[in-house]
């Protein structure tokens, strides 16, 4: 029997393997914990002293998911939290911003992560976490959505996941998942001490996946930790210590000052973009939003250095809006914001 083909089908599923290709060739799936951050409603108090907190979702993977996708980009989640009112929230939330919330898990016998975090008059940060355990730690390999890591051009992570089992196993098997499907790996590490049993135990772990990544951020503080006291501010000490030859970018964020740079083929410093600081809180996870967006849709920038100082540009003006705001993901900034602070901006 024949089969009469109408041109308009052939032209459909053209289209329709033309999207998977665009998700496939731009998507950046995060992977970790989101939570409730509990923010002082008034900056330079204890927690004993905050008269009130502002409710607001975080957690560095989530904040990056959202950010990407608020600037325009292509995200998902992967993650666990309660099955309560705070867990249903967080995934609104992510949902709101459009992020791909398939990998997602609801856990009925634990509670979604609360972190309270103390602004001090400088606008930094001390936290104090609620997870004993938090479903986000209750995360199992079983439970991973295999597709959505598959379908990943970036697949994004951090170290708080590593920190107790079943997540930990989760986080190795979804490592293993997405280098086989061709992912580049960028891992931020995060370090947040309190949450370790040790901080033999967190260097040990942030440095268990380090040689696996592809693109690395870290802050000085975090040079400092996992040098064991080594000078943030030594090239030598970032390239002998912490660079790998199988490194495509390796990042050193100074804050308001700016960042380094380090790749296979060059290094340097991009400066910072002037801001005044209400809450310090996601602004790393706006920088990493702001370059993994950049990088999603277009590799090429490790190669070309000028392209990546373009891209390290726009990530710091990602930083800066943010910490202009309290919260992380409700002051985490669309493209037209950072094009638009870009065009008016001082350097640092």
């Amino acid at each position: 029997m024949a089969v009469s083909i109408n041109p308009g089908d052939i032209k459909d599923l053209s289209s329709g393997f033309e999207r998977k290709l665009e998700v496939k060739n731009s998507l950046v799936v995060c992977f970790g914990e989101v939570l409730i951050d509990f923010v002082p409603t008034v900056g330079g108090v204890s927690l004993a002293e905050a008269p009130a907190f502002k409710k607001a979702p975080g957690g560095a993977p989530a904040n990056v998911a959202v950010g990407i996708s608020r600037l325009g980009g292509s995200s998902a989640f992967i993650g666990k939290v309660g099955d309560d009112e705070f867990g249903h929230m967080l995934v609104d939330i992510l949902k709101q911003n459009n992020v791909d919330c398939s990998g997602v898990r609801f856990d009925p016998n634990a509670r979604t992560a609360l972190a309270f975090v103390t602004l001090r008059e400088d606008g930094e940060r001390e936290f104090l976490f609620f997870r004993h355990p938090s479903a986000d730690m209750l995360l199992t390999e079983r439970e991973l959505e295999v597709k959505v890591i598959e379908q990943a051009k970036i697949f994004h992570y951090g170290s708080i996941s590593l920190i107790d089992e079943p997540s930990k196993s989760a986080h190795l098997a979804a490592l293993k998942l997405a280098k086989n499907a061709g992912c580049l790996l960028s891992y931020d590490p995060n370090l947040r001490l309190p949450l370790w049993p040790s901080p033999e135990a967190a260097r040990d772990g942030i440095m268990s996946i380090w040689d696996q990544a592809d693109i690395v951020k870290i802050s000085e503080d975090e040079i400092t930790f996992l040098t064991g006291g080594d000078d943030p501010y030594d090239d030598n000490v970032v390239l002998k210590k912490l660079f790998r030859p199988n490194f495509k970018l390796l990042i050193v964020t100074e804050g308001s000052q700016g960042c380094r740079y380090y790749t296979q083929k060059f290094r340097g410093r991009v400066a910072g973009i002037k801001a005044n600081p209400v809450d310090t809180t996601g602004a790393g996870d706006a920088f990493v939003s702001g370059i993994l967006f950049r990088i999603a849709s277009d590799s090429s920038i490790f190669q070309d250095e000028q392209r990546l100082q373009d891209a390290l540009r726009f990530a710091n003006a990602c930083g800066a809006i943010t910490v202009m705001e309290r919260g992380a993901i409700p002051a985490l900034p669309t493209k037209e914001a950072v094009q638009k602070i870009m065009s008016n901006a001082t350097t640092v």
